[in-house]
């Protein structure tokens, strides 16, 4: 049974992201060029479609209300929902529920959304594609599991001196 809410959890938490890139990109995906390569960035700021100033304002923003809105509803979903209690116990459903977003977030967004739709497009800059590339997506994969483990260490360890 934990297993299934487990999945749960965690495709919500997938689904929280998608929300967020589709608000990013609601107005164009100039609204998400955070997220992309440099070179990326400096051709939209040399192009004039926005500031070096507007691009950190908006990457900013995002890991400023991502990480907090992401960790407290791991926090929430492990502990409140959950009862976890203990290191063990709260590291795994953690990680099990981060896993899950990362893997929507590498083979739907990245892969799928990024790579093969034009919603992520940013007119002026086809020529630079793919927008995340093979080294790229090597480094999230390994960053990204690295990361979630992390994470969920990070949590459960804070939540077990607290519980």
């Amino acid at each position: 049974m934990i297993a299934i809410k487990l999945i749960a959890e965690g495709l919500g938490l997938g689904a929280l992201l998608v929300l967020i890139c589709a608000v990013g990109i609601k107005n164009g995906a100039i609204g998400m060029v955070h997220l992309y390569d440099k070179k990326v960035q400096e051709r939209v700021v040399q192009l004039g479609m926005t500031t070096g100033e507007a691009i950190r304002k908006r990457s900013a923003r995002f890991r400023g209300f991502c990480l907090p809105a992401y960790m407290a509803y791991v926090l929430v979903c492990v502990y409140a929902i959950n009862g976890a209690r203990g290191f063990l116990p709260g590291f795994r459903q953690g990680f099990v529920i981060l896993i899950i977003m990362n893997l929507i977030d590498r083979l739907l967004i990245d892969e799928y959304w990024v790579g093969h739709t034009h919603a992520w497009i940013i007119p002026g800059t086809e020529d630079l594609r793919p927008y995340i590339t093979a080294k790229d997506k090597r480094q999230k994969w390994l960053m990204g599991t690295i990361g979630m483990a992390v994470l969920a260490a990070m949590l459960a360890g804070i939540m077990a001196l607290i519980l």
